[in-house]
């Protein structure tokens, strides 16, 4: 996985956030989507506090136009 980008939809809690958590640990640079802004800061900032790279996007893919957005 090194210096590839992933999307990680859910990212900010349970399986999705163990999901990036691992593929951070496995060289890849993460991109977090959720609801939930605080905490998706808190998966970057978990991620970035182990030497990953991880960006973050809150949105709810729910809404049509926001797919685009990702």
């Amino acid at each position: 996985m090194k210096d590839q980008i992933v999307v990680v939809i859910g990212g900010s809690r349970g399986i999705g956030r163990a999901i990036a958590l691992r593929l951070s640990k496995e060289g890849a640079r993460v991109v977090l989507c959720a609801r939930d802004n605080a905490a998706l800061q808190s998966v970057a900032a978990e991620i970035a506090s182990t030497g990953g790279s991880a960006a973050f996007l809150p949105l709810d893919l729910r809404d049509s136009a926001n797919p685009a957005r990702l």
